[in-house]
């Protein structure tokens, strides 16, 4: 069963909150994040992603960024930008996105959980990026940006939510101007309410899943053993063997879905390509308009300035393989490898990822612009599937699921000490 605590959070007063949370730290390159800080010295922004002090060109893994990050960290601190809360507590963080509202419970996850199974995964880290994310726990000794988790829906969770958010005023309510998205938080102080959500889960929810950060999963986790490792009088207890979470209930949340663009058709004119496709796929040319799909095993291809619908032959997957299954799955065998000789989606230059939040429109523009030969959409991935790999120990191919909205970083901190 899943073992969460609540933890002394630390947090912005409520008239800087807007100013101060920001997107988390992957989702903008360092220029992205340099122009959305500008002029506002309070943006998170000045410690998740500290290069953005510095000159221009500045590699953000370099020792004068991490130099930086504790510095503005410590003086976020010093200048009452981030106040720990006095007792330990759990919290609510409600998004709004589209007319659509999802309700996650902010808490802290134990590391062992993440060791040991309990906290599943469906994709695998990159050491570099785990390390760099290590770093920043390290030099900070916090949990700076949580991890988003979902988990079984459970009816008297969600009765325990629904009657804080009908009852409770909340300490921040605010629409972020740089997407629109609604952002709700509020403090659960009772300790009866507290600790039932918590005897819930530790004995009602088998498990939680990883939805997005992958990374400052691993990272938190590995770095909760560290602690371990080299505290001799080690007990189990300390607050270095948590961190910082916000888990969802799985039956609220949404997965768009999450397209790829190549560079070059691998030596094949246009029309040799399409030929080629027509192996595995009935390919039908849409016109001009942009194609969405509408349905599993169908693709949209935009090349040459048109759209195409692409329909998976019966036979060309496995419908009882839950990786075989998946359209990235089908794409990445059948054309990316195939056709076009990508082998390895997390190496390969010539491949790129887009999310879908930026619409189908991106794919045309970076087409049309020639940066990229050819795009595809997909269909998006279920939770279902999701939870359904992580429980068979599958992992899922590279850049399967976006979530969205994504979690604002800022709204509060969990520190290892």
């Amino acid at each position: 069963m899943s073992i969460i605590k609540p933890f002394k959070g630390l947090r912005p007063p409520k008239e800087i909150v807007e100013k101060l949370a920001s997107r988390p730290y992957d989702v903008l390159n360092s220029e992205e994040a340099r122009k959305e800080a500008e002029g506002n010295p309070y943006s998170l922004l000045h410690v998740t992603k500290a290069e953005i002090d510095l000159p221009a060109g500045t590699d953000e893994h370099s020792q004068a960024v991490y130099d930086k990050v504790v510095e503005n960290y410590n003086m976020f601190k010093k200048n009452g930008w981030l106040v720990q809360d006095e007792d330990e507590k759990l919290y609510i963080y409600a998004q709004t996105m589209d007319g659509r509202t999802q309700y996650g419970i902010v808490a802290c996850a134990y590391s062992e959980d993440y060791v040991n199974g309990i906290i599943k995964k469906h994709e695998l880290t990159r050491k570099d990026k785990e390390e760099d994310r290590m770093i920043h726990v390290r030099i900070t000794n916090a949990n700076v940006e949580p991890v988003f988790f979902a988990y079984p829906a459970h009816k008297e969770i969600d009765e325990i939510v629904a009657n804080i958010v009908k009852n409770q005023k909340p300490v921040y309510d605010f629409v972020a101007k740089e997407d629109g998205f609604g952002h709700t938080f509020w403090v659960i102080d009772d300790k009866a309410t507290i600790d039932r959500i918590v005897e819930i889960f530790a004995k009602e929810i088998p498990a939680m899943y990883i939805a997005d950060g992958h990374h400052r999963s691993a990272a938190a986790a590995l770095v909760g053993q560290e602690k371990k490792k080299n505290n001799p009088a080690h007990t189990g207890k300390e607050e270095y063997n948590y961190f910082m979470t916000v888990i969802f209930p799985d039956n609220q949340l949404k997965i768009i879905d999450y397209n790829r663009v190549v560079k070059d058709l691998n030596g094949n004119t246009p029309e040799e390509f399409v030929a080629k496709l027509q192996d595995s796929f009935v390919v039908e040319k849409m016109g001009a308009e942009i194609y969405k799909p509408s349905k599993l095993h169908e693709f949209s291809m935009y090349l040459g300035g048109e759209w195409y619908k692409m329909t998976a032959k019966e036979g060309t997957y496995n419908d009882q393989d839950p990786i075989g299954v998946l359209d990235v799955t089908i794409l990445s065998n059948l054309v990316l490898d195939k056709v076009l000789g990508i082998k390895d989606l997390r190496t390969d230059k010539r491949i790129d990822f887009v999310g879908g939040i930026r619409g189908l429109g991106e794919l045309k523009r970076r087409v049309d612009s020639g940066e990229m030969k050819v795009a595809f959409a997909l269909y998006p991935v279920s939770m279902k599937q999701l939870i359904d790999i992580a429980d068979s120990g599958n992992i899922m191919p590279p850049k399967t699921t976006w979530f969205e909205p994504k979690l604002r970083s800022g709204l509060v901190i969990h520190e290892l000490e």
